[in-house]
């Protein structure tokens, strides 16, 4: 059986997530971006962010939740928390959070030679594939569309 130790991605020292034996850190600017295009992706936003909404949505993805809102996006978090908040596989926070490990987790994986970044000519798309299997296209899982409470200016 072979067990392969798996590095950790490291860009700074300012966000810790942990799963399992994984840790991961990110500078501040890296997991701010990270966030950002997962709430892009999760569609409770559409586009970039000012810097007061961007520490509103990290504040969340931090902490859990927003107790002393700089944005509207982070008036907005407070006002819908009830659809916001949830069981943990379905609340915001957990995708948001899951959405950026998962990132941070891939690209990982493409610095250690394990996938490597492929353009679908078909979806005009970027993917990820295995080079050890034959470039095998990895699937990832589908996220929730958070679109029903989105944010929108």
């Amino acid at each position: 059986m072979d067990i392969t130790r798996r590095g950790n991605y490291e860009s700074g020292a300012d966000y810790v997530l942990e799963y399992g034996e994984l840790r991961f850190t990110f500078n501040e600017r890296d997991f701010t971006e990270r966030v950002e295009q997962a709430a892009v992706k999760l569609g409770f936003v559409d586009g970039v962010l000012g810097e007061d909404e961007r520490e509103d949505l990290v504040n969340l993805t931090v902490n859990g939740e927003v107790t002393d809102a700089h944005s509207d996006l982070g008036e907005h978090i407070v006002e819908c928390w009830y659809e916001l908040h949830g069981p943990s596989d379905r609340s915001l926070v957990h995708w948001l959070r899951r959405l950026v490990f998962r990132g941070a987790w891939l690209d990982q994986r493409v610095m250690e030679g394990e996938l490597e970044i492929v353009f679908n000519e078909d979806t005009h798309s970027f993917g990820y594939a295995q080079p050890d299997r034959d470039f095998e296209p990895i699937e990832l899982s589908p996220e929730p569309s958070w679109k029903r409470v989105a944010y929108r200016r």
